[in-house]
């Protein structure tokens, strides 16, 4: 199983951009891993917020494959304690996903025709964070999951 991070947006700022490097090679200890940013359309700032999301999910839609598992991180999905993370990923490995999306939204969300095809929605916290700040806390709790995985250190429990 491959995992993609998929993220809308400008590229890491320097404040995240070594964290996510960082975990993103711990993260490929244990599966290979990609990150894409994938960029805001052009003329964004003078699209209404419907309009951008519908023209972001275009985007998303037209890079997924068939058989991509896409996991859709939205306000509205379902909270995991970093264990049942890590059991979610252990079971998509179990059934032979070949590609696991991580898909973080642009600044409005996702579009429903995206959460519409997502095979899961995962909501991180009910708290609001910087969109970049996402990025870093994706990978941190996926490599954490991974290391609960292989029963590691890592995750004192």
């Amino acid at each position: 199983m491959k995992l993609h991070f998929w993220a809308i947006g400008k590229n890491n700022e320097p404040y995240v951009k070594e964290g996510v490097e960082d975990f993103t090679k711990r993260i490929s200890k244990y599966y290979p891993v990609e990150w894409n940013i994938i960029p805001v359309p052009k003329n964004a700032a003078m699209m209404s917020e419907m309009d951008l999301k519908k023209k972001e999910g275009e985007i998303i839609l037209d890079w997924l494959q068939k058989d991509d598992y896409l996991v859709a991180l939205d306000e509205y999905g379902k909270q995991l304690t970093s264990e049942t993370l890590a059991d979610f990923i252990q079971k998509r490995s179990n059934q032979s996903i070949r590609k696991l999306v991580f898909l973080i939204g642009g600044a409005f969300g996702l579009d429903k025709a995206v959460l519409d095809r997502a095979d899961y929605k995962w909501s991180l916290s009910q708290l609001t964070f910087p969109h970049q700040l996402v990025r870093l806390i994706l990978a941190e709790q996926v490599y954490r999951a991974c290391s609960i995985i292989r029963n590691e250190k890592y995750h004192h429990r």
